[in-house]
């Protein structure tokens, strides 16, 4: 059975910094591409960043760019997000994903097939 499991979700302030894991078991994920999804209160869940199987593509979303670092490392079967200058509105939960066709880099939600519980990141101003 495929679980993704996140971590290192919590409380921060704003300006702060968290580094999110995604631990993958049940399969390997090493020829797939992967990705990290937010959904805050009321709001669509929407693509943060995303990453390819062998890490040379990488796609942030506009309001992530410059700030958020998404990296795997394969041998692990674990994927990282590194959150710097976090600000209110990132706050969220946070969902990793990968996806079932491999050597392609998928952009969008709904082309992920197997998801995580989700973390919750919140940020005080």
């Amino acid at each position: 059975q495929v679980q993704l499991v996140e971590s290192g979700g919590g409380l921060v302030q704003a300006g702060g910094s968290l580094r999110l894991s995604c631990a993958a078991s049940g399969r390997t994920f090493g020829t797939n591409g992967m990705g990290w999804f937010r959904q805050a209160p009321g709001k669509e869940r929407e693509t943060v960043a995303t990453i390819s199987w062998n890490s040379a593509r990488t796609y942030y979303g506009d309001s992530v760019k410059g700030r958020f670092t998404i990296s795997r490392d394969n041998a692990k079967n674990t994927m990282y997000l590194q959150m710097n200058s976090l600000k209110p509105e990132d706050t969220a939960v946070y969902y990793c994903a990968a996806d079932r066709t491999p050597l392609i880099l998928h952009l969008r939600v709904d082309e992920y097939d197997y998801w995580g519980q989700g973390t919750q990141v919140t940020v005080s101003s």
